[in-house]
């Protein structure tokens, strides 16, 4: 396709110009390789149109300084706030419990997984997890039925998924 090898060419010739520029504003060449992506997916969405262009280069080149200001705001903002209300709490470290627990559910089948985790862990109804599998309510009581009879012997203790049972 001719849009195809003019945008490649178009590609060559110009990613190098456009990181070295980004580097210069950023100061990180994985920032700058990052924000080229995406200018050059938005330049792709719009190769017809931009092709037309006197220069393509210059839009290409406006639209990564664009974006390598918008990344500075979204920082300046991340760095207002975690000033403000501080760094955000340490992550708790699962117990040797949990750590069992998901040890033995990377056993199991994917679907009587992710029904367990669903029910169990989530919060949600069988109704629900239907809906967001796509399977009937009866498909999800024998997922989770069958997978708590799976657990059972991996585990040493069933506390961790006592509660209400469908």
């Amino acid at each position: 396709m001719a849009d195809e090898s003019t945008f490649a060419e178009f590609y060559r010739g110009t990613y190098r110009g456009l990181v070295t520029q980004l580097v210069a504003y950023t100061g990180d060449l994985a920032e700058a390789q990052d924000i080229a992506q995406e200018v050059y997916v938005r330049a792709w969405q719009r190769w017809r149109r931009l092709s037309a262009y006197d220069d393509p280069r210059a839009w290409v080149s406006k639209v990564g300084h664009h974006l390598a200001i918008s990344r500075w705001r979204r920082a300046k903002v991340a760095v207002s706030t975690w000033t403000r209300h501080g760094p955000p709490p340490p992550p708790v470290e699962p117990d040797g419990a949990t750590l069992d627990l998901v040890n033995a559910l990377k056993r199991l089948p994917e679907a009587q997984r992710r029904a367990l985790v669903l029910f169990h862990l989530g919060g949600f109804s069988v109704g629900d997890i239907a809906r967001v599998e796509g399977a009937p309510e009866g498909t999800i009581k024998a997922r989770l039925s069958r997978g708590r009879q799976a657990l059972a012997p991996m585990l040493a203790t069933t506390d961790a998924l006592d509660g209400s049972r469908p």
